[in-house]
């Protein structure tokens, strides 16, 4: 076994979003053969896939939870399609700016406080979006599959009150710890 697991941190939507998002996920499986999107829950990547020494794996859920409480709520809001050429298709996220900070508070958390320096694919911007279909599209049938959902619509929101630490299994990707954001008490109306 060993020594390492594979982790990566998201924001996971409730249902039934997240399932309208693997209804189109299974679309792209028997459409396009895409099947690496069916490996993780519908999510928007906060933090790219990293390695984390197994036996502190409880320090890490310790410190996320702690850096959680810090966190105030925000709403997030998809609507649309976009897509990263040649292979990948997602569902957009709509400019917030609660979502880009608290992403960049995070990346400077790990980094400082877990050293992980991973956050973003090749250093890119951070585009928050919800993959459907990637990697194992084929590139000969992205256009295709890109014109049938350039305008297709899709438009849903959610309140985020928490944010997920996966962990991988050898096969998929699971929802491994949730770190919920901070809630003020409410008023005694005493």
């Amino acid at each position: 076994m060993s020594d390492f697991s594979r982790y990566f941190l998201a924001i996971i939507p409730p249902v039934p979003i997240s399932e309208r998002v693997m209804e189109i996920k299974t679309f792209f499986r028997d459409q396009y053969n895409c099947k690496a999107p069916l490996r993780s829950p519908a999510h928007i990547t906060l933090h790219m896939p990293f390695l984390f020494k197994t036996v502190k794996e409880a320090e890490l859920q310790t410190k996320l939870k702690e850096v959680a409480l810090s966190c105030a709520g925000f709403k997030i809001r998809l609507n649309g399609f976009g897509a990263f050429e040649p292979r990948t298709i997602f569902i957009e996220v709509e400019k917030n700016e609660a979502l880009m900070s608290f992403q960049r508070d995070l990346s400077a958390f790990n980094r400082r406080q877990l050293g992980l320096f991973n956050t973003n694919y090749k250093d890119h911007g951070y585009h928050p979006h919800m993959t459907v279909a990637f990697r194992d599209l084929k590139k000969s049938l992205f256009p295709q599959a890109w014109s049938e959902f350039r305008e297709r619509e899709f438009e849903a929101s959610f309140e985020v009150s928490s944010f997920w630490l996966l962990k991988h299994n050898g096969k998929v990707w699971q929802a491994h710890t949730e770190c919920p954001f901070y809630v003020p008490p409410k008023a005694s109306l005493l």
